[in-house]
């Protein structure tokens, strides 16, 4: 999801590990009483929508919901954290089979790619790594229906404005008539379709691409790709530039001139000892670039550019961008 990723994931549900979801275990609110709560809580949601000029036929279908959504809580509540080292992170990510599904997937998608890329200036490379990263290449686009989750957290109290805004922007959407309730599906924080848009990055950024009134970021593969594209053009995409290069250290880094927040000319970088991954020195010593050392000194080391930080306004983490730029790069 935009605005919301973490590099951890609910890989283990606490149902497996026998853990009875939070909201059932208290015992001053019998489940009569959560429900008798719940149907105030969308009563209130329905009359705000509805200030908001959203159609009553709109909120029959799309809040014809009876009680919290007790996996959505119990994904929430119980989201086990596991640390993963850079190394131990690529290796679950950018593996050989979805580097041969990003190629596959950028031969089949050429003549799509190039058009948008000609519309939005972004390397389709960066478009297939995203899509691959966010959905598998649209193939695990989210089973949750959104509105049942976003209703269920922004009633759970944990983060509830942030929620109920994002609910809100759901039912705007579907009143628009780009998607049905059923087939808004996502993630059970919200997170929607193949490029796992909230829904307020849904009404900022998805494109209707293939032209037929409506951006289908589900089923849509045109307007999906064009969506991230639109996405990453708009958060300051630079045409025609590089995200970022692996490089081999021929003499100690001291950490502190390391990391996004210490930009120098590739020239001094190379005086320092730092070479492209071949061995050979950078084409352009006047670029600046940043040297990121994911997993510290003695472990892999990339050079990245002002493009690395807009593809982290897509997910804010260092070890999802580098992912996406070398599936990127393993696509052509």
């Amino acid at each position: 999801m935009i605005q919301r990723r973490f590099l951890t994931s609910s890989l283990l549900a606490s149902a497996c590990l026998g853990v009875a979801p939070a909201w059932a275990a208290r015992p001053t609110r019998s489940r009569t009483t959560r429900a008798s709560d719940y149907g105030s809580f969308l009563a209130a949601v329905r009359q705000e929508a509805l200030s908001k000029g959203i159609s009553p036929q709109t909120l029959d279908a799309a809040l014809a919901l009876s009680a919290p959504n007790a996996r959505v809580l119990q994904l929430d509540r119980h989201q086990p954290e596991f640390t993963l080292t850079w190394s131990q992170y690529r290796s679950r990510t950018v593996t050989p089979t979805r580097l041969q599904q990003a190629r596959a997937n950028y031969d089949e998608n050429l003549s799509l790619l190039t058009a948008i890329w000609q519309r939005y200036g972004v390397d389709p490379r960066i478009l297939i790594g995203i899509w691959g990263l966010e959905s598998n290449f649209g193939t695990r686009a989210g089973t949750f229906q959104v509105v049942d989750a976003l209703s269920t957290l922004a009633f759970d109290g944990r983060r509830a404005s942030f929620f109920r805004s994002e609910l809100m922007n759901a039912l705007r959407i579907l009143d628009h008539g780009d998607v049905t309730p059923a087939g808004m599906l996502g993630s059970y924080a919200g997170a929607m379709g193949q490029p796992q848009f909230m829904p307020s990055s849904y009404l900022r950024f998805a494109v209707d691409w293939s032209g037929n009134g409506r951006r289908d970021i589900w089923t849509d593969r045109a307007d999906v790709l064009a969506s991230i594209a639109n996405y990453l053009s708009r958060s300051g995409w630079r045409r025609g530039e590089p995200w970022g290069q692996e490089v081999r250290l021929t003499a100690p880094i001291d950490p502190a001139r390391t990391g996004r927040g210490n930009p120098r000319p590739l020239g001094d970088w190379e005086a320092a000892g730092v070479r492209r991954d071949d061995g050979g020195g950078f084409s352009r010593a006047d670029v600046s670039g940043s040297l990121l050392l994911p997993d510290g000194a003695g472990g892999a080391a990339f050079m990245v550019y002002p493009n690395f930080n807009v593809i982290r306004r897509y997910n804010p983490s260092d070890f999802y961008s580098l992912a996406v730029g070398l599936i990127g790069n393993g696509a052509a």
